[in-house]
């Protein structure tokens, strides 16, 4: 499924050597914080069943970028280079002598991610969202290469 901007978009006949007008973009609005969540939620959805449970008590947030305590604990200085985040305890290292009162999280940065598919300019934003989300989801699991290959069609 790709997503569209703008449903009835059309800049023909204003196209000069393949650059819209920025008039033609006039009223457009990026995709919300509900819409980058929502496109989560459905790649949560189309998992595997194998997963499909796991991964849903996995709590989903999403922000416009990482905080900057995150940044500056990761060594990141451009906002723009985190897309997703992890933040929890991979089952494949919990125990039940850890403590049960903080959730794991995943967060996905809504200016990254849009940032980083206007780039691209190759890739429907679902399925770069759905791909960032894998890519945390692997965190959480301690998926190899070869499983997220197989749910995440993107690293093929």
């Amino acid at each position: 499924m790709l997503f569209h901007i703008a449903p009835a978009l059309s800049i023909s006949g204003k196209v000069r050597q393949g650059v819209a007008a920025m008039s033609d973009w006039t009223g457009v609005e990026a995709p919300d914080l509900d819409m980058i969540e929502a496109l989560a939620q459905e790649a949560l959805k189309a998992l595997p069943a194998a997963f499909a449970g796991a991964a849903r008590a996995v709590q989903l947030r999403v922000a416009d970028f990482a905080p900057d305590d995150i940044l500056d604990d990761m060594g990141i200085a451009d906002a723009f280079e985190l897309t997703g985040l992890y933040d929890g305890i991979p089952l494949t290292e919990k125990s039940v002598t850890d403590p049960g009162d903080r959730p794991d999280v995943i967060w996905l940065f809504r200016r990254p991610i849009l940032d980083e598919w206007a780039g691209r300019g190759d890739v429907a934003l679902d399925d770069l969202v759905a791909h960032v989300l894998v890519h945390e989801l692997a965190h959480h699991f301690g998926w190899s290469d070869e499983q997220i290959a197989a749910i995440d069609r993107w690293w093929e």
